[in-house]
Order: C-alpha cells, then sequence, then structure tokens
C-alpha cells in the first residue's frame, strides 16, 4: 500500500495538514499521478547530488510524458493540458537546478509521513485522550454557538417577510379605505367604521411586529457579539499559538479549515443582518410614525452590525504559513538576504463576493519602533512581486488565499559600515513582514493588515544555527506578536519548557524525539545538577551564548552539529532506536559494568562542536573487575568515507601479541550485534577475478576498503587462556586486514613467546 492511498483515507484535519504540503512549484497533481514512482526514488541521495539529481528529474519528466500518453489514449482533454502544464512548471522552475526539486519532494515526503504519524498516533490515543476530549468538546460548544447564531438571522429573515406581509396588507386597506371614505350610504359608513377599527387593530399589529423585530436583531447582535469574541480571543489565538508551537518543530498545527467555517458563518449572518437593516429602513420609508423602533434604532443596529463585520473580517486575515525558505523547510522564520522565501496568506472569511477583491501588500518593519530606538538596528529593502491578489482558485483546499513565492531581502547599505556598538547581534535582532489590505463594499470601508511572527535577517549560512536558537526561545516563551525588543532582556526558559523544545528539534527531522534519560543528561549539562528533580531556570546566554562548561562553544552548537550529524549520517540508527546518544561518561560506566564482556553503547562526543560519536564497550580483567574501553570519536569526515555499521562490523582491536580482532559483540543490553546492525551492513561484494593489470576499470589497482583498527597494550586485552580459537569468518575478516606475510609473522612471535 503507497504512503499516498494511506494519506487519503486520512481524516480531513490530517489531510488539511497534506494540502499545505504542495503547491504550484510541486503541485499535488505530480505526486497522485506518479505516486508509486516518487515513493520508489531515492530523494535523500538527491538532494545531495547534484549528477543524482538531474537523472531523477529527466526520469520524472518522462513519466510525466507517460502519464500524458494515458490521458490521451482516453481522450481527456482536460487532463492533458494540466499534466502539460505541470511539466512546463518544472522545467521553468527546476531545470537549472534540480537539486533543489529534490530537496522539495524529499521535503514533502518525509512531511508525509510525519503526519501518517500523527495521525496513527492520535487513533491509538484518542479514545483515552483527555486533551483530545477537551478540544472535541469546545469545538462542540463552538459549533453549537454558531449554529444559534445563524438560526437566530433565520428566524429574524422570517420575522421581516411577516412584517412586510402585515405592512403590504395595511397599506392596501388604508387606501381602500379612503377611497369609501365618500360613499354616501349609510351602510357603507357602517362597514368603513369597521374597516377602521381592522386597519387600527393591524396597526397595533404593526408596532408590535415592528419593536418585536427591532428587539430580535438587537438580541442577536448580542449574541454574535459574544461568539465572535470567544471566536477571536480564544479559538483563533490558540491556533496562532499551535501555529507557534509547530513552527519550531512541535506538533503540526490543524483546525483552520474548522476556525474559517466558523468565522464565514458568522460573517454571512452579519452580511444577512446588514440586509435586514436595510429591508426595515425600506419599510420605514412606505410608513413611520412617533416613537417608530426602527427610526429609533437602525443607526445603531447598523452601526453595530458594520462594528461586528469589520472587526471579523480584521481578525480573519492571518498568515497561513509563516515565511521560510524553501531550502531549509524545518526552519521557518530565519531568511537570508538575497535568498528566495515565502509565505502565504489566507482570509478566514471566505465569501464567493471577495473572491479577487483584496489586493495584499508585502512590507517589511512597518511601524517597528526598535529602527529608531536600538542602536545599529538594520533596515532591508522587499525585493521581488510585492503585492499578490487574493482568490480562491491557487489554493488546493479552495480557500481564500494569496502566496507570495519570490520574495527577497536586501539590506540597506548606509553610509559607512555597521558598527558592532549596539546592543542586540545580528541573529537577537527581530523583524517582521506585516501585510496590509483594504476591502471596500457600499457605505463601509475597512483597513485590514496582519504580521508574521518575528523573524531573524542572516547574510551568511553560518548564522542559521544561532538565528533558529532566537526563533526557538522567542516562540517558547511568548506569544507577543511584535516584541521585537524581546533579546533586549531576554527572560529565562524552565527545563520543563526547554525539554519539550529540544525533543522537536529531533522528532522534527527524524521519527524519534528524546526520551527521559537522554533529557536528563542534557538537563544536568544545563542546570549543573540533576534534571529529573528540579525545575530549574536556564538563561538565553547558558542555552546559546555561554561556552559549554571548558569547551569552545554553547550547548546549542553542540545540539546543532549533532542534528546535523544525524540527518545525514545515522538517521536510520536513530529512528530504530540504536543509538542511546546522550549519556554521561558516569552513567555509561554504571549501565556496563554488570554487562557481559563486548557490550557496547554508542554516544555523542561532549567534546566535538560538529558532532561527532563513538562507542564504549566492557571487559573483564583477570580479577573479574570490569574494564571500559572507549574508542576515538567518528566525526563526519570519517563517517563520509565508511558508514557507521560498516565501522561496528570491521572494527578491530591490536596488540602486537595478538591476533586483531572485533571486541564489540552485544549492543546494550543484550542485542547481538549482527542482528542490530546487519541490515545496515553494505552489501558484500562479487569476489574479484585475478587482477588485470591493463583492465581500464580499476587502472591496475589492488580494490581496497577502510577498516578501524585500535592499537592497544596487551595488558588492557583478555588473558591468552581466554581467547577463543578464531571461526573461519574470523579469520577472513584478518585475511582481509593482514597481509599473509604480516599473519605469519605474528603467529611466529606467538609461538616463539609460548
Amino acid at each position: 500500500m503507497s504512503q499516498w492511498y494511506q494519506l487519503q483515507q486520512l481524516d480531513s484535519k490530517f489531510l488539511e495538514q497534506v494540502h499545505q504540503l504542495y503547491d504550484d512549484s510541486f503541485p499535488m497533481e505530480i505526486r497522485q499521478y506518479l505516486a508509486q514512482w516518487l515513493e520508489n526514488q531515492d530523494w535523500d541521495h538527491a538532494a545531495a547530488n547534484d549528477s543524482f539529481a538531474t537523472l531523477l528529474f529527466h526520469g520524472l519528466l518522462t513519466q510525466l510524458d507517460d502519464q500524458y500518453s494515458r490521458f490521451a489514449q482516453e481522450n481527456n482533454f482536460l487532463l492533458q493540458h494540466n499534466i502539460r502544464k505541470s511539466k512546463r512548471n518544472l522545467q521553468d522552475h527546476f531545470q537549472e537546478d534540480p537539486v533543489q526539486m529534490a530537496m522539495i519532494i524529499s521535503n514533502c515526503l518525509k512531511e508525509e509521513q510525519k503526519i501518517l504519524t500523527s495521525a496513527q498516533t492520535l487513533d491509538q490515543n484518542e479514545v483515552s485522550s483527555t486533551q483530545n476530549n477537551l478540544i472535541l468538546g469546545r469545538q462542540k460548544e463552538m459549533n453549537e454557538k454558531v449554529k444559534k447564531v445563524k438560526n437566530k438571522v433565520q428566524d429574524v429573515e422570517q420575522d421581516i417577510k411577516t412584517l412586510e406581509d402585515i405592512q403590504d396588507e395595511y397599506d392596501f386597506k388604508c387606501k381602500t379605505l379612503q377611497s369609501r371614505e365618500h360613499e354616501p350610504s349609510g351602510k357603507a359608513l357602517k362597514e368603513v367604521k369597521q374597516e377602521q377599527m381592522i386597519i387600527q387593530n393591524m396597526f397595533l399589529t404593526l408596532q408590535l411586529r415592528r419593536k418585536e423585530v427591532v428587539t430580535k436583531i438587537a438580541d442577536l447582535l448580542n449574541i454574535t457579539e459574544q461568539t465572535q469574541v470567544a471566536l477571536i480571543t480564544e479559538e483563533l489565538v490558540d491556533w496562532k499559538r499551535r501555529q507557534q508551537i509547530a513552527c519550531i518543530g512541535g506538533p503540526p498545527n490543524a483546525c483552520l479549515d474548522q476556525l474559517q467555517n466558523w468565522f464565514t458563518v458568522i460573517a454571512e449572518s452579519l452580511q444577512q443582518v446588514r440586509q435586514q437593516i436595510k429591508k426595515l429602513e425600506e419599510l420605514e420609508q412606505k410608513l413611520t410614525y412617533n416613537q417608530d423602533p426602527v427610526t429609533q434604532h437602525k443607526c445603531f443596529l447598523r452601526e453595530r452590525t458594520n462594528t461586528l463585520f469589520k472587526q471579523l473580517i480584521q481578525s480573519s486575515f492571518v498568515v497561513e504559513r509563516q515565511p521560510c525558505m524553501p531550502t531549509h523547510p524545518q526552519r521557518p522564520l530565519v531568511l537570508k538576504t538575497g535568498v528566495q522565501f515565502t509565505v502565504k496568506l489566507r482570509l478566514l472569511v471566505k465569501l464567493q463576493e471577495l473572491n479577487y477583491q483584496l489586493q495584499v501588500k508585502a512590507l517589511f518593519d512597518k511601524d517597528v519602533n526598535e529602527k529608531n530606538t536600538v542602536k545599529g538596528f538594520r533596515k532591508f529593502n522587499i525585493l521581488g512581486t510585492n503585492t499578490k491578489v487574493m482568490n480562491m482558485e491557487e489554493s488546493t483546499n479552495g480557500s481564500l488565499a494569496a502566496e507570495f513565492r519570490h520574495l527577497q531581502l536586501k539590506e540597506q547599505k548606509n553610509a559607512g559600515s555597521r558598527t558592532n556598538e549596539g546592543p542586540l547581534i545580528v541573529t537577537e535582532e527581530l523583524h517582521s513582514l506585516s501585510f496590509v489590505t483594504e476591502l471596500c463594499q457600499p457605505n463601509l470601508v475597512i483597513d485590514i493588515e496582519t504580521t508574521s511572527l518575528p523573524i531573524v535577517v542572516i547574510s551568511n549560512v553560518s548564522q542559521l544555527p544561532s538565528g533558529w536558537a532566537s526563533i526557538l526561545w522567542y516562540n517558547m516563551l511568548t506569544n507577543e506578536p511584535k516584541n521585537l525588543s524581546f533579546f533586549l532582556n531576554p527572560p529565562t526558559a524552565r527545563w520543563t519548557q526547554l525539554s519539550d523544545v529540544l525533543s522537536w528539534q529531533f522528532s522534527s527531522v527524524t521519527k524519534r524525539g528524546l526520551n527521559v534519560d537522554q533529557l536528563n543528561m542534557l538537563g544536568e549539562k544545563l542546570l549543573s545538577q540533576s534534571a529529573a528533580n528540579v525545575d530549574g531556570l536556564i538563561p538565553w546566554t547558558r542555552f546559546c551564548k555561554e561556552n559549554l562548561n571548558d569547551k569552545s562553544f554553547s550547548f546549542w552548537l553542540w545540539i546543532e552539529g549533532i542534528l546535523e550529524l544525524i540527518k545525514k549520517y545515522l538517521l536510520s540508527l536513530w529512528n530504530d532506536g540504536w543509538v542511546m546518544g546522550f549519556v554521561s561518561k558516569d552513567r555509561e560506566r554504571t549501565l556496563l559494568k554488570d554487562q557481559t564482556p563486548g557490550t557496547f553503547l554508542l554516544r555523542f562526543s561532549e567534546s566535538s562542536r560538529e558532532g561527532a560519536i563513538t562507542f564504549t564497550w566492557v571487559e573483564r580483567s583477570q580479577n573479574d573487575e570490569p574494564q571500559f574501553h572507549a574508542v576515538e570519536p567518528y566525526t563526519k569526515k570519517e563517517l563520509s568515507a565508511v558508514t557507521f555499521p560498516d565501522i561496528i562490523r570491521n572494527y578491530k582491536v591490536m596488540a602486537a601479541e595478538n591476533i586483531p580482532e572485533n571486541p564489540l559483540k552485544f549492543l546494550f543490553p543484550d542485542i547481538p550485534k549482527d542482528h542490530a546492525f546487519g541490515k545496515y551492513y553494505s552489501r558484500p561484494k562479487e569476489p574479484s577475478e585475478p587482477m588485470d593489470v591493463d583492465d581500464s576499470k580499476t587502472g591496475g589497482y589492488i580494490k581496497t576498503e577502510l577498516i578501524s583498527v585500535s592499537e592497544v597494550h596487551p595488558s588492557r586485552l583478555q588473558a591468552p587462556e581466554n581467547l577463543l580459537p578464531m571461526s573461519p569468518e574470523e579469520y577472513a575478516e584478518v585475511t582481509r586486514a593482514l597481509s599473509p606475510a604480516e599473519i605469519d609473522s605474528m603467529l611466529n612471535t606467538a609461538a616463539y613467546s609460548s
């Protein structure tokens, strides 16, 4: 079953997340048509290899040609047109940069997998989850409130129709009576008096009905205001907070379509009330009287309705997808000068009459006081198309949206160079993107504006880790949208807050977050005490700016280096749970001391800024005391040459008196090494033919293979009487590592010694 098929079986709230993954640069229809083929390609490898990316790019175009031929056979002209258009778009976007296409597809497939995992987790926990029940309860309550508003509007609509019928009948009888008042007969006079009585009663009914309708509209506006306040100050605020959490790696945000439904129903109701008030004014023009409730209250009702509608429209303008560089989809809100970024806006009031009516303009640092109050605060210009018209056609889910795809930032260069005397470094300097538009309707003009979450602008990609740290800290600790002076006096974070965010950094780019033991180790490094028992306060400087203990780098840069190492070289091992990773040396010895000799665990080096991994194993001395050995950590330099599973498989310890052996037997606690890592080993090569020095493929060289060998003093090895004869497999490993002459020499030395 393909991943794409599984996604289509999910609930609508998860499908909305899938919709947000795809846009015109890589449309969903290509994902649909070529689902299985796309999932069978190695897009991660293509994202790092230009030649392979080019190969897959042309393979994708070939697949589209095949699909076009199938549609041609089916005489499906529309789908032929769409597939041809999609092919042209791909060529326009990625012909010169197929690696970017590979990065986009790779990210989409990974995000799809996360959505599937989230859906599966939700299915498992939904019944017992109190939080989910609470959310569902709130949604149900809001559904009832919105439905109540809608029903009351319909009731008023019916009352106005009844009122109109009564007034028409009253007007008809009045005119009829006027034509009969001059009839001379007594009988006619009697009938006239009866008609006057009927008309008088109708007038009283008309007065009562008008008063009831005006009162009902006033009550309706009260209920609408209460519902609207809850919608704006609770539901929308909660969604924005969830968006903040999702931006820094937390659980995916959802429910925007649900919010849109609520906003739209309220907006439609208010528009209907505006028409109802207009209808009352028309009835008033035909007939009015002293203390007419329509005359007395129409201005108040009209202004209040317009005010509510204006507030609703202004609040419904949101940043659906925060500013993000396509090259770094996991790191939104950090933008590099000269690099394109995207941002998507949505109006939650989805009225057909607003389609193509709102032109949105993007502005940088609009009304930002820090430009004048913070010394050295940088200024930027927006390059690219900074205006877009909101419409319902560009979004895959039909929402009223506008997506900016080709914006860039360029710093304004003032006379002289930038000084370093300002209180904020570049990666602590927060900026904002504002988006403005205007809605014009008869007798109503509404200025609409929304702002992105604070962004960090960098000029060099090396600043990305520090910039991302600022984004994490800000969105973890505040939900204020425009507190751009935040880092002039950054608040401290509680370990319970920071531990969640740290775990999200791993779960957002892999399939595993951090467990309690791993977090405790990190907490101890930051707090210098047990994090399991103390919810300590951690300053911003301790997290990101101060050197870590006696090291030359900060805690965050150490974590960042490990994240990069995992993503590039250890992803499968980490996802499968084989890397313990974050474990102190003391804890490591406690875990290993009672284990079988040859038991080892994998942990990250604490002394490498770039990220490094090592393994430690336990042996027994002649006195049965545990002895611990750790290998020098492997960095990306070594791991780019040999995979870590192959290093573990081929690792050797060699002393002068002994044949090299692999001391690694069991992954902690007792998992046979080959059982844990066997599926990752490089495939055994075909037996080679005798060397042909004229072979153009090998150039006359004997093929070699890199293995790791540690040279140790014999006293650190097991006693000779405990060494077992080599198996054929072990002897084969020895012959691969040593020449026959070296083996003979070692055997002769051992025989002589004995």
